[in-house]
């Protein structure tokens, strides 16, 4: 396979990351220029994992695993190959057993309710706060019953649950608390990072995510020495072995059923990279959420736009997504995509009403927030690599559409 030059880069691209050929469209996500101006650390970085040799969870994955430590203050962070792993992985290392109940939200990409049911687990589904589209306090309280073992809030789009509600109410019922952090590394709320709040939380670097790979990797965060030692034999089939110095051993032989679940060095390696403009893309992500709600605010046919982000000291929000509500959703997606712009819908189909989960017995109405929010969300374009101009592109398409312009 030959690799094409990156410009102004000292290495070779990889394939498929140049502005070449995008014919003026806004793409939903591109890391182009990113991985322009990275590319020399990238490049260096990946040449010591192909000196090394080692290539699945060896130094650059131990190296990323410290470095995320210390920016999340997390005393153990451990890589894994996917965000949906870490969390199956957590839950098991948690202590849930077959079939016990987990609260989650009824509005999530469908790997929070999965990894439930992979982990053994059943999930218990609980209508959304429409403004946070987070697990609503009040609508969890409602939904505790005796088979309850556990609550799994989700962190969506640019902002935390209510944690302090959340873990009062898992206080009185005496439910272990384990955080759906996939989407939010960066965010902040009472001093504690996502995932810090109870007894673990995760982190996605799928490529679109805040920190992004270029591929499916992912870790668990967590205060617990115990859950970071499980995790970190179950990613390994359930092997305690210490191969690494960052690896926890107690024994050599294979003392559980775990699966494979290693983080590869390659993500490892550019995630090293990314990491070290990550507050500056986060505060990119703010500059043009906010310039999103300066030209959009007003706008007939837009039903809520997101709150304007939170960075004091007790509650750090951050965009990773730029969700709005709108009337005709489906039209307004088909007519951008004429436009050359790009979306994402989240989340189409909310979880209660999944053909996999229909023996769970939920019915259309059960939770209207979360079905409403399925209804009217759509995602716009919003990475660091986005310009001004491709973003007013993107408004005035929108403007287009709901003013009768629309070509």
């Amino acid at each position: 396979m030959s690799l094409e030059r990156v410009p102004g880069g000292t290495g070779a691209a990889i394939p498929g990351f140049t502005r070449e050929g995008r014919s003026g469209e806004v793409p939903f996500f591109s890391q182009a220029a990113t991985f322009e101006r990275l590319w020399p650390v990238i490049e260096a970085n990946l040449t010591a994992v192909f000196d090394n040799g080692k290539f699945s969870h060896g130094r650059q994955v131990a190296e990323l695993e410290r470095a995320l430590a210390e920016y999340t203050g997390a005393a153990h962070v451990i890589g894994v190959n996917s965000g949906t792993d870490a969390l199956v992985l957590l839950l098991r290392a948690s202590g849930i057993r077959p079939g016990d109940g987990v609260l989650v939200p009824a509005y999530s990409f469908v790997a929070t309710a999965t990894s439930v049911v992979l982990a053994g687990g059943r999930p218990q589904f609980v209508d959304i706060d429409p403004v946070s589209y987070a697990l609503h306090p009040d609508a969890l309280a409602s939904a505790v019953t005796a088979g309850s073992r556990f609550v799994m809030p989700v962190h969506l789009f640019c902002r935390m649950a209510d944690m302090t509600a959340i873990s009062a109410v898992a206080d009185r019922h005496q439910l272990t608390l384990v955080e759906d952090s996939a989407e939010g590394i960066g965010m902040w709320q009472k001093g504690a990072h996502a995932g810090l709040h109870g007894v673990g939380g995760v982190l996605s670097f799928f490529p679109s995510k805040t920190l992004g790979a270029i591929g499916d990797a992912g870790a668990v965060l967590t205060n617990d020495p115990t859950v970071a030692e499980l995790v970190s034999g179950l990613r390994h089939h359930g092997r305690f072995a210490p191969t690494l110095d960052n690896f926890p051993g107690i024994s050599t032989e294979t003392g559980m059923c775990g699966t494979n679940s290693k983080m590869d060095d390659i993500q490892a390696a550019v995630l090293l990279a990314k990491l070290t403009e990550l507050d500056r893309d986060i505060a990119r992500r703010a500059e043009l959420a906010k310039a999103y709600q300066e030209r959009l605010r007003g706008v007939p046919g837009i039903v809520r736009l997101p709150e304007t982000v939170d960075r004091r000291s007790d509650a750090a929000d951050v965009f990773y997504v730029y969700l709005v509500e709108v009337d005709r959703r489906d039209e307004l997606v088909e007519h951008l995509a004429r436009q050359g712009v790009g979306t994402e819908v989240y989340y189409p189909t909310p979880l209660h009403l999944q053909p996999c989960f229909a023996e769970l017995g939920y019915r259309r109405g059960d939770f209207p927030n979360a079905e409403a929010a399925s209804q009217r969300a759509v995602a716009l374009p919003l990475y660091p690599d986005l310009d001004v101009t491709e973003l007013d592109r993107v408004c005035e398409a929108i403007r287009e559409f709901y003013l009768g312009r629309a070509k």
